[in-house]
């Protein structure tokens, strides 16, 4: 997959309709935007088009639209507050079509400078069926040009995210990432095809089964592999050890064996904890007060289950972040939502904090819990991909990546 694509700064959008590929999904309460973390992250890309003379059309999806088209999950809030963001009205389009007259219309009275939101792109139904043809062609007759800058979907095949460019490029417009998807592909691609040595990936997380492809394709690319969360537990119990009633996937201990092996035959670190905090049952709620004990991780009692890494583990593994040119961590070292057992993933977010390395966080729930712990200002990037961002790691290839334009 080539890494080196066209962006907004290499074509003139001036007097073009630019169709951009945004993430809006975000959430919201009593129709009322709760994190605007998305909508900042787009307008870097939208007041250059803007800056430059383009007629700027925005789509996105929203939520999941089980229930078929529905106000709830309208992006009518969104049209609101983009309008305040950028100081000039945001013409939206309320038509559940998507892409019918009414958008037709408000593209047709644009004038450069311009912005349109069309509405919740799934409420068209499923974008990567046979549907999804028809709806490219459609969002491609809005448009000269077309822009994606929602990483967060660009591992999707759908057809605003992929399909459509086809469709502009058929008709000789140009197809580029924005702003946030080069700064992904800057970071997370670059980290994981040509990172500066050495190399620490960090992943956590409670499966194996969610990792798979991960753990095997980091380890043929970084230098040391640390494995912590309740994933740890499976290549525990794979080398022998007691784990208690610590989360385990009995399925997956053969493959935990095999990566053991690939590690030393490619003469790769790879770092297990070698003590846990401990408890007899998993808080509920999640943030409740809980009791726990700090064992060696080949001494967990039969009545007891690992919650988090234990401190000699978190010193461990800051250690082995301190030499680190480029660290990547995807997953948290244990049940961070609770302030007892978010030891172990404040210490390894303190240990990338201290370092001077490039340090990526990728996405879900490493990147909340960064945020969340106050770390998130210390990290040389966040990704706001949660898939799409694992199978990055995984070494596949995007469609949203691999639709735009080679440079």
């Amino acid at each position: 997959m080539s890494l080196n694509k066209k962006s907004v700064d290499d074509f003139s959008a001036k007097g073009k309709r630019v169709l951009v590929r945004c993430d809006f999904n975000v959430p919201l309460k009593d129709g009322v935007i709760t994190d605007e973390t998305r909508i900042n992250a787009a307008l870097p890309t939208i007041n250059k088009l803007i800056a430059d003379g383009g007629k700027v059309i925005l789509c996105s999806h929203l939520g999941k639209v089980k229930e078929g088209p529905n106000e709830k999950e309208s992006l009518a809030p969104v049209a609101k507050r983009l309008s305040e963001k950028l100081g000039k009205e945001v013409v939206f389009v309320s038509d559940y079509n998507v892409t019918g007259e009414a958008a037709t219309k408000a593209v047709a009275a644009m004038n450069e400078g311009d912005v349109v939101l069309l509405q919740n792109t799934r409420f068209r139904g499923k974008e990567e069926t046979k549907n999804g043809e028809e709806f490219s062609k459609e969002l491609a007759d809005l448009c000269d040009a077309y822009v994606c800058d929602a990483f967060g979907s660009s591992h999707r095949a759908h057809a605003s995210v992929a399909g459509v460019t086809e469709v502009v490029r058929a008709k000789g417009g140009d197809c580029a990432v924005g702003y946030l998807m080069q700064k992904e592909i800057d970071f997370l691609g670059n980290a994981v095809e040509n990172p500066v040595r050495p190399f620490v990936a960090i992943l956590g997380g409670a499966k194996v089964a969610d990792k798979l492809n991960v753990i095997s394709n980091l380890l043929e690319k970084c230098d040391t592999l640390i494995i912590g969360g309740g994933m740890a537990f499976t290549f525990l119990k794979a080398q022998g050890m007691e784990i208690g009633k610590s989360l385990v996937d009995d399925e997956k201990l053969d493959y935990c064996r095999e990566m053991l092996a690939k590690a030393e035959s490619l003469g790769k670190k790879l770092l297990l904890p070698v003590d846990a905090a401990v408890a007899e049952a998993f808080p509920s709620p999640i943030d409740a007060e809980i009791a726990v004990d700090y064992v060696a991780a080949d001494a967990i009692p039969a009545d007891k289950m690992g919650l988090d890494i234990g401190p000699k583990s978190a010193e461990m593994f800051a250690e082995a972040v301190k030499s680190a040119k480029t660290v990547v961590w995807n997953g948290p070292m244990g049940v961070f939502e609770n302030p007892v057992l978010a030891k172990g993933t404040i210490a390894v977010a303190e240990s990338l904090a201290e370092t001077d390395a490039t340090t990526i966080i990728g996405g879900g729930d490493s990147a909340a819990a960064v945020n969340q712990l106050g770390f998130a200002d210390k990290m040389s990037h966040i990704s706001t991909g949660g898939g799409a961002s694992l199978e990055f790691l995984e070494g596949k290839a995007l469609p949203g990546v691999v639709a735009a334009d080679d440079k």
